[in-house]
């Protein structure tokens, strides 16, 4: 059974060598699998200065540490690149998306992304880019309330996170497949070292006179897992877990920003609609899959003794 007294038995001294020992491991295995990068030390610092803050700081980052291993497992994606594992869908998804959500424009028909290419404004470059920046800020700030708040309630969220990642990951590697933009940019040739693209989401930063998605899409762990949308998974889930935490109005926003980075995904070329659905059914798995394993003995039990630790 794990105990608070788990967290403060160690020596300071035996405490500071194990974190220095994982910090370094950390470092040198990034570098050899993606190279090094300052936001490496920028989290090797963040992790070493909350653990030793503060006992509240410690507990925040041991809750946390779900996010962590999560950012560490993306970034390392990059190492593992699915077009070696599979081939790309590039032509057979555009005319998927075309033949099913095909919107008519004179004698031709467009794909929702086409159609939207060709009618953007500046007011929906703005609001879609201010809807598509938000899609980690909200589910960390949401799970940063229920941590402090109701910490049993933090830890479901948290794990339905993890668990809709890795189902999304998997559908990564079995069915890589190219964004809207690539066809745009490429055609539908295959090309291996294509770099991220800030697609539509250029018009927010030109609009602002800023670098946000160009310095986000440039870190991009690989452009062909398009499918599924996990952009428009993650706000599925807050909005349940909202619901089921009786949020209130605040879950009237929750729906708001879920329903505009839907369309947000579309509308800046980044996902096709069949993205966006296949994010949403990959939300709505994870959510039925953990609420089955979550009634199981072993992880009711772990969950408390995650709550213990923490509290």
């Amino acid at each position: 059974m794990i105990s608070n007294s788990s967290i403060a038995s160690p020596s300071r001294y035996k405490q500071i060598l194990t974190l220095s020992l994982i910090s370094l491991s950390y470092l040198l295995l990034s570098f050899v699998l993606v190279g090094f990068k300052s936001d490496q030390l920028v989290l090797v610092g963040l992790v070493n200065g909350l653990y030793f803050a503060s006992d509240q700081s410690r507990k925040f980052l041991i809750g946390f540490s779900i996010f962590i291993v999560y950012w560490i497992v993306f970034d390392y994606m990059k190492a593992f690149p699915n077009y070696r594992y599979n081939d790309v869908h590039i032509e057979s998804l555009y005319l998927l998306e075309k033949k099913l959500f095909g919107i008519a424009s004179g004698s031709s028909i467009l794909t929702p992304n086409e159609y939207w290419l060709a009618h953007r404004t500046t007011f929906l470059n703005v609001l879609t880019g201010l809807f598509y920046v938000s899609w980690i800020p909200i589910p960390l700030l949401f799970a940063t309330y229920l941590f402090i708040k109701d910490r049993p309630a933090f830890y479901p969220l948290a794990l339905t996170f993890v668990l809709v990642n890795l189902l999304g990951f998997v559908i990564y590697y079995v069915y890589p497949a190219a964004p809207p933009w690539y066809v745009q940019a490429y055609g539908f040739t295959f090309h291996a070292h294509t770099p991220g693209n800030t697609a539509g989401l250029a018009n927010f930063d030109q609009y602002f006179g800023i670098s946000l998605f160009s310095s986000i899409y440039a870190k991009s762990s690989n452009v062909f897992a398009a499918m599924p949308s996990l952009h428009s998974s993650y706000p599925v889930i807050v909005l349940y877990y909202g619901l089921k935490n009786k949020m209130g109005l605040v879950n009237i926003f929750f729906a708001l920003v879920m329903v505009g980075i839907w369309f947000s995904a579309v509308y800046t070329s980044h996902h096709y609609v069949l993205d966006v659905l296949a994010g949403i059914t990959c939300a709505l798995v994870g959510i039925t899959l953990f609420n089955r394993v979550q009634k199981t003995s072993w992880l009711t039990t772990f969950i408390h003794q995650l709550v213990t630790l923490t509290s």
